[in-house]
């Protein structure tokens, strides 16, 4: 009976601080590693799916970056984090928000591995993937995340 007791009590423990790592986790913005990539595939398309293009999106890339977020019907975070990324998509010349049904989309969805919604990634003005978040993100975050992949427009920079 007490070692019943000790091994719940174990298992409370770590799924608490489980918990807390995924949720000091969520909504966090990581730099995507660049790996070296072979030849084009025909279409222009990188093989490791490390380039989006407007065909991927349904949409139109953003001339200095593009905001992406993988959303369900049924994702409760999507709502939230589809407003703080069209605010920002808003405030940011050049900037554009496109969200993707992610059920619409499973070929995509498997090929950039997306497991969860909402899924946030920061594409250059090329399509390529800058940043990744999974859950809902802060403001402040996207528009850090956004000034690693923006370049400064010739009006900031007194050009």
């Amino acid at each position: 009976m007490t070692g019943g007791l000790i091994a719940l009590a174990a298992a409370l423990v770590a799924a608490s601080e489980l918990g807390l790592v995924l949720r000091r986790r969520a909504g966090r913005f990581r730099a995507v590693p660049v790996s070296p990539l072979p030849p084009a595939a025909p279409g222009g398309q990188a093989p490791g799916g490390d380039v989006l293009t407007e065909a991927d999106l349904g949409g139109p890339l953003g001339q200095r970056a593009t905001l992406v977020q993988f959303s369900t019907a049924f994702c409760a975070p999507c709502r939230p984090t589809r407003q703080i990324l069209t605010q920002v998509a808003g405030m940011v010349d050049g900037v554009t928000h496109v969200e993707v049904d992610a059920a619409a989309r499973l070929d995509l969805v498997r090929r950039l591995r997306i497991n969860s919604t909402p899924t946030v990634l920061v594409l250059g003005p090329d399509g390529a993937i800058a940043k990744r978040a999974v859950g809902l993100p802060r403001k402040a975050d996207v528009i850090a995340a956004l000034g690693g992949v923006v370049e400064p427009s010739s009006q900031a920079s007194g050009k």
